[in-house]
């Protein structure tokens, strides 16, 4: 019946790694030789394949500080051969499950059933779903703690069957076990357990239908290297993700959608009329088209190309998602930048209740738009899942801090299209006898920021300069008094306002920006906005200590006495910048000193 690659998961001490130690026992002798990478995995952990030495391996590594990541085993029987992707059952290991069951046909979640369906046992099951895996066994282990309890098992079975149809999973075998006896797992316990007439664990897995789906759907393939090694061998190499495809086939380039015909298709081991999913193959293209690592050859019914999506977010980063912070996704061999907006919702993975939330926070999993920088080819996960998964990297740390699954990508990424006009910024600078450009005054509260600005700003209408000031005090009693004070609000307070500055600058005025805007990658994210050489970053950098004996407005010691939360300096961070055009230490000098260098500064870059 071929390979089974299957994910187990489970609350700590349910007794995961007993049951995958019994596995391995209890399948040792029929195949051995399947097991020498297991033995000598098991030496380097200073056991064998002994079952009382496998019991609870995954919490002897935790004890000797060693890091946990998916651990796959692989096993067979007679009838198939097997891939298990172990993960931790810690709840802070969400990412280790969701990289295991991204691959996984079908799950084994475990629960103990002295405590029936837990919360994690919801959670693990959620993901599940969320990564498209329909075929579940549950298995109750421990049943022999309760006295191998028809009504204990019958009770759980009801109440999980109940639970996963509510969430999409319609093939669920609850299965009554023992690992540590072995009753249930790869033989019948019909002593213990008369009443109990179904599949052993093991037999289940044997026999759960796992078709390959792959092959009748439409031609993928992402081009993961380019080989032209001369001009008539126009090959491009990748594994095929769906489909088929043959010599003499239409396929399509995404992005760009264009048509060409395949005119070879290549192995190693030399040509073939025909690959199918999962092959890895050299296809040769009839035509000289624009390919590059990342593009996607199609046949049949297209992938969307959009740069927008509705997609299921699971959160994996220690530190909130920030709705509106520029992320980097990789999708398929491709890596794009990425914002995400504020989720529709959270999930209560109790309930099943959808929530309202500004935010993720670590393990938690919600619905929420997306937008990348540049279009991509995108199928629904359920359709696809390298097309429609990706994972979210935080830019400055490179860590993976989430994922995504596209549900459908969004209709106006395609509908909306930038307008044209005759007058252009240009044409405003000239009329204004000046360029555009934003001047960005960050800084801690009471550093100085807006009187220095003011001061500037006097300054250049004196000049008879076209300038605005955004305040950040004053924008909020209209365009941003919707938002608060945590990290969330903060990152969309400098988003909304870089957006409008970027604007400003379009009609060719000198705007004047002064807003704490305390972390560095929104300050980068507004100077995206405009082109180089206008973004002039003043960072007014003022000592905590002389910014807060000056505390014009009684910030501070709110922030003190704990009545104002989330206060920049306090108790949420100020990240200062790198390299701002301007610093101006307002220590050692006056605000019109302050005034002096930032003028002199905008009359270096051309703009006064």
């Amino acid at each position: 019946m071929g390979l089974l690659r299957f994910i187990t998961c489970g609350s700590v001490d349910d007794g995961k790694s007993t049951l995958i130690g019994r596995l391995l026992y209890d399948t040792r002798q029929l195949h051995a030789d399947q097991l020498a990478t297991l033995t000598a995995d098991s030496k380097r952990r200073g056991s064998d394949l002994d079952l009382s030495l496998l019991v609870d391996g995954l919490l002897a590594e935790r004890e000797q500080g060693i890091t946990i990541d998916v651990a796959y085993r692989y096993f067979a029987t007679e009838n198939r051969t097997f891939i298990v992707a172990d993960t931790p059952g810690h709840e802070q290991y969400t990412r280790n499950m969701v990289t295991g069951a991204s691959t996984a046909d079908a799950a084994v979640i475990l629960l103990d059933a002295r405590k029936g369906v837990l919360r994690q046992t919801r959670r693990h099951s959620h993901i599940v779903s969320l990564l498209g895996i329909r075929r579940v066994a549950l298995a109750v282990n421990k049943i022999d703690l309760v006295g191998y309890d028809q009504q204990t098992f019958d009770r759980i079975a009801e109440e999980y069957r109940e639970f996963a149809t509510s969430i999409g999973i319609d093939e669920v075998a609850c299965i009554p076990v023992s690992a540590l006896e072995g009753a249930g797992v790869a033989t019948q316990a019909e002593r213990e357990m008369p009443w109990y007439d179904g599949p052993t664990l093991l037999g289940w897995l044997e026999n759960v239908a796992v078709e390959d789906e792959r092959r009748s759907d439409p031609f993928r393939m992402i081009v993961q290297w380019v080989n032209r090694p001369d001009s008539e061998f126009r090959g491009v190499s990748g594994a095929i993700l769906g489909g088929t495809v043959r010599p003499g086939d239409t396929v399509s380039v995404f992005p760009g959608e264009h048509k060409t015909t395949v005119s070879r298709v290549v192995t190693f081991d030399g040509d073939l009329d025909e690959a199918v999913a999962g092959q890895s193959v050299t296809v040769v293209l009839a035509d000289d088209l624009d390919v590059s690592r990342g593009s996607v050859l199609a046949a049949g019914d297209p992938p969307a190309v959009a740069d927008a999506a509705q997609a299921d977010l699971i959160w994996m980063g220690e530190q909130e998602m920030l709705p509106g912070r520029r992320y980097l996704a990789k999708i398929g061999a491709t890596t794009v930048g990425l914002t995400i907006e504020q989720p529709k919702h959270r999930l209560d993975v109790d309930t099943g209740a959808r929530l309202a939330a500004k935010t993720l926070h670590l393990n938690e999993i919600g619905l929420g738009n997306v937008h990348f920088d540049q279009p991509v080819a995108l199928d629904p996960y359920r359709a696809n899942r390298d097309l429609g998964g990706f994972i979210v990297i935080d830019r400055l740390s490179n860590a993976t801090v989430g994922a995504g699954l596209v549900r459908y990508p969004l209709r106006r990424s395609t509908n909306v299209q930038w307008q044209e006009m005759s007058v252009d910024k240009d044409k405003r600078a000239e009329l204004n006898g000046h360029r555009g450009c934003v001047v960005w005054f960050t800084g801690l509260s009471g550093a100085g920021k807006s009187t220095i600005a003011n001061l500037v700003e006097q300054r250049l209408y004196a000049q008879g300069r076209h300038t605005f000031t955004l305040d950040g005090d004053n924008v909020r009693h209209g365009l941003n008094k919707d938002l608060g004070f945590t990290d969330a609000d903060r990152v969309e307070n400098v988003r909304r306002v870089g957006e409008v500055a970027g604007l400003m600058v379009q009609a060719g005025l000198i705007v004047l920006v002064s807003f704490i805007s305390p972390f560095r990658a929104e300050r980068n994210l507004a100077r995206g906005i405009v082109e180089d050489g206008e973004f002039c970053e003043v960072h007014v950098d003022t000592p905590l200590e002389l910014a807060e004996s000056r505390d014009p407005k009684g910030l501070y010691a709110k922030a003190r006495r704990g009545e104002l939360p989330n206060f920049t300096g306090i108790d949420s961070p100020y990240e200062a910048p790198e390299h701002p055009e301007v610093r101006v230490d307002t220590s050692a000098l006056s605000a019109e000193e302050a005034a002096d260098a930032v003028l002199a500064r905008l009359h270096e870059l051309g703009v006064c």
